[in-house]
């Protein structure tokens, strides 16, 4: 028994002051960086991949609805709560639509970069997040 150790109590942390939050990580920019370029590709890609007048609709629509999509679920103060895993994959399916848009495009290179640096960028974010 005396090769157990000795184990104290520690202070637990103090909780953050009211109306405050953690500081963000260089993970956490990255995200954000990842999914404003997801939103600038489908709006570009909705205002180039279109005729008129659909290229106007479909330019307005799509971003629009990718950033709605991100801040009900996704953002760091999303509106719903849902399990980690179906953030992750609302995250994966924005990344996933701008990576066909490259594709659609003829701009595969492109698209397949930015999927595989979103993916990365989800997969440690979604790992921090767990943690």
């Amino acid at each position: 028994m005396t090769d157990l150790p000795t184990v104290r109590p520690e202070k637990p942390a103090e909780p953050l002051p009211a109306g405050t939050r953690e500081p963000l990580s260089a993970i956490d920019v990255l995200s954000f960086l990842s999914a404003l370029f997801a939103v600038g590709t489908l709006a570009f890609w909705g205002f180039t991949a279109w005729d008129a007048p659909w290229n106007i609709v479909v330019g307005i629509a799509a971003p629009l609805g990718a950033l709605v999509l991100w801040g009900l679920v996704v953002s760091p103060r999303a509106v719903l709560r849902v399990h980690p895993f179906i953030r992750g994959l609302v995250e994966l399916l924005i990344a996933l639509s701008a990576t066909i848009a490259w594709w659609s495009a003829g701009q595969a290179w492109i698209g397949l970069g930015y999927g595989v640096v979103a993916v990365i960028i989800g997969v440690i974010a979604g790992r921090k997040r767990l943690s």
